[in-house]
């Protein structure tokens, strides 16, 4: 792995971690511009929805349950919803299908939808459900509506990754747990750095095409993805009180959705960007590499002692070039979807 030419240098954009989404759009015009945000009606995603409408921009979300997202976007207007379940490659292929039989230009792709720490289970195929939902059905979603990218003729994708990639690097010869033991966290971790690399990689294929890639922490935030972490263990992580209240402190990345929304939109928005891509970010800035001396569970052990923030940085492998064509490789491979 070479580092010395990582491009994981900050910018300082000076937003820093308690800007809002609302705040990092303020003053742009998203006008004639498209957005297409997965997991855009809970937690972080409504939040990235409601300013990207709030900034002109028009935006479909892919919806598992058309009333349930319905309720949770009401007030906002413009937001079109469409049915799609990532872990149903027909639904993916359909949603995608659709899309581009309209002929509209792509400028913005927000992979948010996710999971986090869930019981063992395995779609159809049999590949484990972080693995399958959080990488593979957003590989699928952006190889698809590729064409509808490119049309743009200038286009960013956002993968919606988090400090969990940490937790575990890509365990090559037994992604899908099955050989080892199961445990929800490295799961969890293997998904994210997936993200991290998949940006990566397709970086580096779109670039001299006009696509841009990111990928990025928002920040440790309270919602319904964390349903299966038990209060226990939230609370012994810091993140809610003796009440069970989530703790809002932006200088440890503690934040509110509309806070932890922010870095995402700014990835899909923001100028200072222009000319970069393939990187990991966090507090709508591009994050530092961590030294590849840091171990990353006794740092996270000794964060959580001293209540310092989780989020700093990002691990080496998790953007190593030769790890992001492995697993572009494997990728194309598990999906049977390819440029």
């Amino acid at each position: 792995m070479t580092t010395s030419t990582t491009p994981q240098t900050p910018l300082g954009t000076g937003h820093g971690p308690a800007a809002t989404a609302g705040e990092v759009v303020a003053g742009l015009d998203l006008t004639d511009r498209t957005a297409i945000v997965t997991g855009g009606y809970s937690g972080l995603g409504v939040e990235t929805v409601r300013a990207l409408r709030s900034a002109g921009a028009s935006v479909v979300v892919p919806v598992r349950n058309r009333e349930k997202a319905a309720e949770t976007l009401a007030g906002i207007d413009g937001v079109r919803l469409e049915p799609m379940d990532l872990q149903d490659p027909a639904s993916v292929d359909a949603f995608a299908d659709r899309f581009l039989g309209e002929d509209r230009p792509l400028h913005m792709l927000i992979n948010s939808a996710g999971i986090m720490a869930v019981p063992l289970s395995r779609d159809a195929r049999g590949h484990e459900s972080h693995f399958a939902t959080n990488h593979l059905g957003h590989f699928r979603l952006t190889l698809r509506l590729w064409p509808a990218l490119l049309r743009a003729g200038g286009a960013r994708v956002v993968a919606v990754s988090s400090w969990g990639h940490r937790a575990s690097d890509i365990v090559w010869d037994d992604v899908h747990f099955e050989h080892r033991p199961y445990d929800p966290m490295s799961a969890y971790g293997q998904s994210k750095t997936a993200n991290n690399l998949f940006a990566v990689e397709l970086d580096r294929r779109g670039r001299d095409h006009g696509v841009r890639a990111f990928s990025l922490h928002p920040g440790r935030i309270v919602t319904p993805l964390v349903r299966h972490t038990g209060t226990d263990h939230l609370r012994r992580m810091g993140v809610i009180d003796e009440n069970g209240e989530p703790i809002i402190d932006p200088s440890r990345n503690m934040k509110t959705p509309q806070q932890g929304a922010a870095t995402s939109v700014w990835c899909a928005t923001s100028p200072r960007l222009d000319g970069h891509g393939g990187v990991y970010c966090e507090n709508s800035d591009i994050a530092p590499l961590v030294p590849d001396s840091e171990d990353p569970v006794a740092a996270a052990e000794e964060r959580l002692r001293t209540g310092e923030s989780l989020a700093f940085g990002v691990m080496p492998y998790s953007i190593d070039p030769d790890s992001a064509v492995r697993l572009w490789n494997l990728s194309e491979k598990l999906t049977g979807v390819s440029l």
